[in-house]
């Protein structure tokens, strides 16, 4: 009884399915005719009811796929339709370039015909995407970095023009913008930079003293640490720090300015906006990082006190005096020569990646990060330059 029941839902299950596929179909015929796939799309198509089913489309073709020369679509029975009837003849036309044949669309409303090209416009590739070798794109690279380099060259140009510009005419040169970019610049920089020198001299400090105790040597602690925060690690990191922190701001603020069109518009009133933004700028990293490098060189110095006093037991005078001894005026000028180097560098990125931006929100994200990493760039670049030259001249 149980197993004759069985069978018989099982069987009635099927003719509904049947019945139901019948009915889905019922909008769509498929005849394969002299080579050709002639689809007939004919009724109301809406989400709200199924569509029908492409794979029984691909079930009455099968078997005859090595003939085909094309798939017609006629649409001239069609009545409301909706994005479901456009899946339907996208997937046909899918089905014609797997196989390599044209699909023909007949009777096709003015606005799926639309649709269905602005479809092909998204999905084609670029015409130029072709895969280039390592030799082309060596090739590209280099130039990209020869036009990088013209761009500096002439913006460094523009600077010295401006700079003689802006000296035949003192009073029109914008001092305020100048003293708020120094605020922001060093003042609100002292914090940030004191912290990350003072932990420098302690872990050059700490790391001088494990060398030095295996020679009985722990007073020249002051010797290392002293030349090196004064000489490299004071100019370095206080650059470093301001090309992420400033030289970053200057950037966005620029290009935000060209997004919104304020450049634009100072161009248009005759006011060259190396004169109006860049300068002022310049000439604020250019007095600040030294007078920053000069605190982190005393920051750095107490950290690498702290470790001698407190961690080796080493006499407060007799560190203060091995560290007058170890640092010359020679090895302060060459810290200072380096930043007002490193200052120019940071605002000249940070100006000249501002103007380059793109006019959008993402452009300008790019020319931030752009400012900042070029800049970090140049500033380890000129450092072993200086690092190179100081050797030569003795200083």
């Amino acid at each position: 009884m149980t197993e004759r029941f069985l069978s018989e839902w099982v069987a009635f299950v099927g003719g509904f399915g049947e019945f139901c596929r019948v009915i889905m179909d019922s909008r769509v015929s498929v005849e394969v005719k002299e080579g050709a796939v002639l689809i007939g799309v004919t009724g109301d198509w809406s989400l709200e009811k199924a569509a029908p089913g492409w794979k029984e489309v691909v079930k009455r073709v099968r078997g005859r796929e090595k003939g085909l020369k094309e798939v017609v679509v006629d649409l001239g029975g069609v009545g409301e339709w909706d994005s479901s009837l456009l899946l339907f003849l996208l997937r046909a036309r899918d089905y014609a370039d797997r196989h390599a044949i044209p699909c023909r669309m007949e009777n096709l409303p003015e606005l799926l015909r639309q649709l269905m090209d602005q479809h092909v416009k998204s999905d084609a590739k670029p015409s130029g995407a072709v895969r280039k070798s390592i030799f082309e794109e060596l090739g590209g690279r280099v130039l990209a970095g020869c036009r990088g380099g013209f761009e500096w060259l002439a913006f460094l140009g523009e600077c010295v023009l401006s700079v003689f510009r802006s000296a035949r005419r003192l009073r029109k040169f914008r001092w305020m913008d100048s003293l708020l970019a120094m605020q922001q610049a060093g003042a609100m920089a002292l914090p940030i930079v004191g912290l990350i020198s003072l932990l420098i001299g302690l872990i050059l400090g700490y790391q001088a003293a494990i060398q030095m105790r295996e020679y009985g040597a722990e007073i020249f602690v002051a010797n290392l640490v002293g030349l090196s925060v004064v000489r490299e690690m004071g100019p370095m990191m206080t650059a470093v720090i301001l090309a992420g922190r400033t030289g970053a701001a200057f950037a966005a603020q620029i290009g935000n300015m060209k997004m919104n069109e304020e450049v634009d518009a100072l161009e248009t009133l005759g006011i060259h906006p190396v004169d109006f933004l860049v300068l002022p700028r310049v000439l604020a990293l250019v007095l600040m990082v030294p007078l920053l490098t000069i605190y982190a060189d005393i920051l750095g110095i107490l950290g690498g006190y702290l470790v001698g006093v407190y961690a080796l037991d080493i006499a407060p005078a007799a560190y203060w005096f091995q560290t007058r001894e170890a640092i010359g005026v020679n090895d302060i000028a060459s810290g200072l020569i380096k930043s007002v180097t490193f200052g120019f560098v940071i605002a000249a990125a940070g100006c000249l990646r501002g103007l380059q931006s793109e006019r959008n929100a993402a452009g300008v994200g790019r020319a931030t990060t752009s400012a900042v990493v070029t800049a970090i760039f140049l500033i380890i670049v000129l450092d072993a330059i200086f690092a190179v030259l100081f050797a030569r001249i003795g200083l």
